[in-house]
């Protein structure tokens, strides 16, 4: 069994893309923006590279270093790193902006691909579809469980064989719950919905 987890409001205890904005000073339009992909107003994948075209001017370094000093979830945290070769992260975000705030899971990560440009600036090569993580794993044989909060996870849920909705930061959107199979509240009841999935994967081996 495959553990497939997103990153932003599953493990971390605040969205990212709207603190690289109010630390830059470009709070408004990423704020809108935001809520617009997280509720599925607009398409994630040309949503996230608008929000992209926004931050991509602020200096990657400093950009890294501030998602490094994020909250997680510790206790979800120590859950990946427990059982590092069956959980794997799945996340929209950039990869030279989310590198320090993911080196300490352990485990695999996925996530969008970016270009570096001359001036500094960054922009997004490829977006990740989570979809094709959830697929790459059910074509090794897998069975997969996707946890995750925001619109663009319901692709990706409605195609792992069990899917887990969490409404840490907010409620979990309605696309959401309508195609998972649980929903979460809070990261102890989440962990106890793994740990029972841990004990039938355990089993099932046996």
């Amino acid at each position: 069994m495959i553990f497939i987890f997103d990153l932003d409001g599953t493990l971390t205890q605040q969205e990212t893309l709207p603190l690289i904005a109010a630390k830059f000073g470009k709070s408004g339009e990423i704020e809108a923006l935001t809520r617009e992909a997280v509720s599925g107003v607009a398409p994630f994948e040309q949503n996230f590279i608008r929000r992209v075209q926004q931050l991509g001017t602020c200096p990657v370094s400093e950009v890294s270093n501030l998602l490094g000093g994020v909250s997680c979830f510790e206790n979800l945290k120590a859950f990946i790193r427990t059982y590092s070769d069956q959980c794997v992260i799945a996340t929209g975000n950039l990869d030279v902006w989310i590198e320090q705030l993911v080196a300490g899971f352990g485990c695999p990560v996925f996530s969008s691909t970016s270009q570096k440009h001359d001036d500094g600036s960054v922009s997004v090569l490829k977006v990740l579809r989570k979809e094709d993580v959830v697929r790459r794993y059910q074509d090794q044989g897998h069975r997969v469980v996707f946890i995750g909060d925001g619109a663009n996870d319901v692709v990706a849920m409605q195609m792992a064989d069990v899917a887990i909705a969490c409404g840490f930061l907010r409620p979990a959107e309605p696309c959401v719950t309508a195609v998972c199979d649980v929903t979460v509240q809070s990261e102890d009841a989440l962990l106890r919905e793994l740990s029972i999935l841990v004990k039938d994967s355990f089993s099932n081996v046996i």
